[in-house]
């Protein structure tokens, strides 16, 4: 029995990637092969068997059931000047074409050979042309940009965000799209992203660059997570890093996104910020080291760089995420919307990397926050008169945030009260378990005059009051 078979390339990869085999067949078919020279090959493979070994053969069986349909790619000849600045004729383009197996259909149509795989679109016959014409008579002049360089809107409050990240610190990482499966279920993905009526989640490449990374990545901490991981190999403790860029999920039929020259379903595209911070606070010209490190830092840094360029205040409110460590993680909240997530990366997450330090990570959608207005820039003159600072310690429950405090005295609209400010907490010894004691610092101030020690503890000693009622904070001394 002799045996040609053809295995489709997309599944042999797969199948290869899954179980971690890689033969010389598997090579040699995930590339693919001539569909359209098995019998050829056969007829050969039996030719030599009845000729050197005395066999004799029998009637060929074919079982094709789904025979390949000829493909064709047309090809502006305009489009080869354009992309390689060579002036080719229309006949030595045909000639160069002809001569490679590529059968002229019609003016600029051609018919793509069984065994040519990797032609597919109008750049490939481009391409093709070029390097049999010769890649050294390509010209060292750019190349026309009617389709590229378009400026967006969002560039200039991008170079702002960009700014002020690197004013508090922090590098800028650009990181691959392309991943390894096996961080799809790591990370909590932005809200929206995916599409629960499509077949598959994720977009999947079928020839990848990258050995393995096959997947088109759904978020952008697994590529700031490999760069912590490169830096620690490399003895870098202190790391701050941020990225901006674009994330991918599939698209369901019924999407309205589609490919403007075909019928395909385009995937889902969200532009993400993330950054991560772990280790110590760092100065320049200095070699000792400041604080470590902690999820106020991430949350300020956030804060900071959107508060750049004139963004609504972000809320924070508690909730387990999926890789961050519960008791230390935060939904992040614009608009009453859900924009993204902040905390401390997960114990197991933090295993497999081999992290032996706490990592902070934060990732917001960029491309929604962009999408809400820009807040108004007010100017009032600096007042003349003196401020009275008061911290206090209020003891609360665990579940009360800073941000319920600072948000029921701002509903208060107390006249002298300029604004309160986080300043510390603390949980352990003389604090019961399920309390935690909230430094605030009280700022007062008038407009129009010094203000007395009496106005001010009137007004203080109404917030202390309002807290007690409506949060069951009391002071701690």
């Amino acid at each position: 029995m002799l045996e040609v078979a053809y295995f489709k390339r997309e599944s042999i990869r797969e199948t290869s990637r899954k179980l971690k085999l890689n033969t010389e067949a598997s090579h040699h078919f995930e590339r693919g092969v001539d569909i359209e020279n098995l019998i050829r090959a056969s007829n050969r493979a039996t030719e030599l068997i009845c000729e050197l070994a005395g066999g004799t053969a029998e009637d060929f069986v074919d079982i094709y059931p789904t025979k390949r349909v000829e493909k064709s790619v047309k090809l502006n000849y305009d489009k080869v000047k354009q992309l390689t600045g060579l002036d080719i004729s229309t006949t030595e383009n045909e000639k160069i074409l002809n001569d490679l197996g590529l059968k002229t259909l019609d003016s600029g149509l051609f018919a793509v050979p069984s065994w040519r795989h990797d032609i597919s679109i109008e750049q490939d016959l481009v391409e093709e042309v070029a390097r049999i014409y010769g890649y050294d008579k390509i010209g060292s002049e750019l190349p026309p940009t009617q389709s590229a360089g378009e400026y967006q809107p969002t560039e200039s409050r991008k170079k702002s965000l960009r700014t002020a990240m690197s004013n508090l610190g922090f590098d800028e990482a650009i990181s691959y799209s392309f991943i390894k499966p096996e961080t799809d279920d790591t990370f909590e993905l932005i809200e929206g992203l995916v599409d629960e009526n499509a077949d598959e989640k994720f977009v999947t490449l079928q020839d990848s660059i990258i050995e393995s990374a096959v997947r088109m990545r759904p978020s952008l901490l697994s590529g700031l997570l490999d760069a912590v991981k490169t830096n620690f190999n490399y003895q870098r403790k202190d790391v701050k890093l941020f990225e901006l860029g674009k994330v991918f999920a599939s698209q369901s039929p019924k999407s309205k996104i589609q490919s403007p020259k075909s019928d395909s379903i385009l995937p889902q595209e969200r532009e993400l910020l993330a950054l991560v911070l772990t280790g110590n606070e760092t100065y320049d010209s200095k070699a000792v080291t400041g604080k470590e490190l902690d999820f106020y830092d991430v949350k300020g840094a956030l804060e900071i760089a959107l508060d750049s360029i004139n963004l609504p205040k972000l809320d924070f409110a508690a909730k387990n995420v999926k890789h961050l460590q519960p008791g230390q993680s935060a939904e992040i909240i614009s608009g009453g919307k859900t924009v993204g997530t902040i905390g401390r990366v997960n114990n197991f997450i933090a295993e497999s990397y081999k992290f032996k330090q706490p990592v902070f990570v934060a990732e917001v959608d960029l491309q929604t926050l962009f999408e809400s207005p820009q807040q108004p820039v007010f100017y009032k003159p600096l007042s003349r008169f003196p401020s009275k600072w008061i911290d206090v310690s209020m003891l609360v429950k665990r579940s009360t945030a800073f941000a319920e405090i600072e948000q029921l005295i701002e509903t208060q609209d107390f006249k002298i009260c300029e604004g309160v400010k986080f300043v510390d907490v603390y949980e352990g010894k003389g604090v019961a378990d399920d309390e935690r004691s909230i430094t605030i610092r009280f700022s007062y101030r008038s407009l129009e005059r010094t203000l007395t020690e009496a106005e001010v503890e009137e007004t203080h000693q109404q917030i202390l009051r309002i807290l007690a009622e409506k949060l069951n904070a009391r002071q701690r001394f």
